[in-house]
């Protein structure tokens, strides 16, 4: 039977110009969640969309403003804990949490300990 585990699932919704002092905000917070070690992080530009303001963002030839979206996956004591750091970071944009259940997966690993 697989080792299913609960977690909790992290999604920033924000878009591509968002800068935390003055750096790309999709760094910075890439950069704090490899900082506090969570387990899963994964950044997506998305290819079209729209917020909190209706306002469409796409790619345009003289400027691209597209969505981003960052999946974070951990245990809730985790994510509960860099919530925080998030809200400080993110001037707008939107936060979602879901509890989802995880299957990690290491055939690489599995295979180069067997072969030991």
């Amino acid at each position: 039977m697989p080792d299913f585990r609960p977690a909790t699932l992290l999604r920033l919704h924000f878009c591509e110009r968002d800068e935390y002092h003055g750096k790309p905000l999709h760094r910075c917070l890439i950069e704090k969640c490899r900082e506090l070690q969570m387990t899963r992080v994964t950044a997506m530009r998305g290819l079209e969309g729209y917020g909190g303001e209706s306002e469409i963002h796409r790619s345009r030839p003289v400027h691209r403003n597209l969505p981003i979206v960052i999946s974070v996956i951990d245990v809730p004591e985790k994510i509960d804990r860099l919530i925080p750091m998030v809200q400080e970071m993110m001037d707008t944009g939107l936060i979602a949490t879901s509890p989802v259940t995880i299957l990690s997966l290491n055939r690489a690993r599995r295979l180069t300990t067997a072969a030991s």
